[in-house]
């Protein structure tokens, strides 16, 4: 920056003269920046709107799926049997008993003050031995080696009173497959099986002919019924009773929400389209157009996501299954209609939920993917556009510095030709005055 010299001579505020010149200057650069915010502000909107288009088309694409309406809840008939209901699930109901909870072995040594040996060996129920070797015969020392050997047993320094102790070694995982013996002692007797490792046990159809024993390493059935599980937690000879029914109630939530989030993509660009009349302070009126206004693109958007919500399903209307399209544009859900069409045709309405959710997000889809979506395709454009103006903005930013630079120079060149200027005027005026004086004293 070059140097200011404020009105040393000239006495002028050159600092704030070149400052508004600047501002002239600058107008240009302003308005680049006007418009550049205004671009800003469009790709903010339009990424916004991309974003719910995008969720509508997931959330459709995935009621759209074959088994995207085939929800399901379970019951259970007794507290101590909890059901969880997957995919696949299917109506059904089964009886069982419960013979046996899962475990894991846990087997304690007589009182140790020191392991009796340099190594250990844990033999699994499927035969694999693995051989511990601890940094020495430290109780403690003992349980780091078996806790890091992987031998799928867990070992504990467990105090018995009378400052003496015994190590605890339980298997890693419940079931029959997590047996396992320890050598290493003076014999077997030194290692006492406080609990036996054992699969959990379910009986169905229990005291009939059909009898069948199911088991499980884990306290959990899987698929029990198509597509669902069962959890025991208690011994039980009084059959607990397993019901899986199709769940309207969740069906008819997920209708719901597939309306509401189409609402949501429709009310945004209604929002952002709409044209606002108001007054200023004076009374005189004031119009703003919505960001989105004369926007074809988003307008077609709009048109396809109601379009895909209201055409008929194979002659028949939407609304004989409670989806409608009102006259302000959006999307309205009856959920007594819709329960009514459930009840009394369950294939046919989650048929037709599903068609619709199909064509919702072929919509969406076209509007908001990534590569070639209409959306997604304007955003780049702005984004490109903001790109322009920015590069426009920097070109800008160093021409306007160049030129203050060069105002800078130009008034200190003045300010200092000024000031030689005033100092050769004060020495001629003095050098007159002394040539006065001089033929006064002569005439004299």
């Amino acid at each position: 920056m070059g140097l200011a010299i404020d009105g040393l001579s000239s006495g002028l505020d050159t600092t704030t003269l070149i400052n508004s010149l600047m501002t002239l200057e600058a107008a240009p650069q302003n308005l680049i920046k006007t418009r550049a915010a205004a671009v800003q502000n469009r790709i903010s909107a339009l990424q916004g709107l991309n974003s719910a288009v995008a969720d509508l088309a997931t959330k459709a694409a995935k009621l759209a799926e074959p088994k995207g309406l085939e929800l399901y809840t379970a019951t259970s008939s007794s507290p101590k049997v909890t059901i969880a209901v997957g995919a696949g699930a299917k109506p059904g109901t089964v009886d069982f008993t419960v013979s046996q909870l899962a475990q894991m072995q846990v087997s304690v040594t007589k009182n140790l003050s020191a392991w009796p040996d340099t190594t250990l060996t844990i033999t699994g129920q499927d035969g694999k031995a693995t051989s511990v070797t601890p940094s020495s015969t430290s109780l403690d020392d003992v349980v780091s080696a078996v806790n890091a050997s992987g031998a799928g047993v867990t070992a504990s320094k467990i105090s018995v009173g009378g400052g003496e102790y015994r190590l605890q070694f339980a298997s890693a995982k419940t079931g029959a497959a997590g047996g396992f013996t320890v050598s290493g002692l003076g014999g077997p007797a030194d290692l006492t099986t406080v609990q036996t490792a054992q699969d959990a046990q379910i009986k169905l159809w229990t005291g009939t002919s059909a009898e069948a024993t199911l088991s499980s390493p884990t306290n959990t059935f899987a698929d029990l019924l198509q597509g669902v599980s069962a959890t025991v937690s208690e011994v039980s000879a009084t059959p607990t009773r397993v019901t899986v029914v199709r769940d309207n109630a969740q069906i008819s939530r997920a209708a719901t929400d597939l309306v509401s989030t189409a609402n949501g993509v429709l009310a945004q660009i209604s929002t952002k389209t709409a044209v606002v009349t108001s007054t200023d302070a004076a009374g005189n009126p004031i119009t703003s157009a919505g960001i989105f206004t004369g926007d074809s693109a988003i307008r077609t958007v709009s048109t396809a996501v109601l379009a895909a919500a209201s055409a008929p399903i194979g002659g028949r209307s939407p609304s004989e299954f409670g989806i409608s399209v009102t006259k302000t544009g959006t999307v309205e859900f009856d959920a007594t209609k819709f329960s009514e069409a459930l009840a009394k045709d369950p294939a046919g309405t989650m048929a037709a939920v599903s068609t619709i959710a199909g064509r919702v997000a072929s919509a969406a889809k076209q509007a908001s993917d990534p590569v070639n979506g209409l959306i997604s395709t304007k955003i780049k454009g702005q984004q490109s556009t903001a790109k322009d103006y920015a590069a426009q903005i920097e070109s800008w930013d160093d021409r306007l510095q160049t030129r203050r630079e060069t105002l800078q120079r130009t008034y200190s060149a003045l300010e200092v030709a000024l000031s030689g200027m005033k100092a050769q005027s004060a020495w001629l005026s003095s050098q007159l005055a002394g040539l006065s004086t001089s033929s006064g004293s002569t005439s004299s």
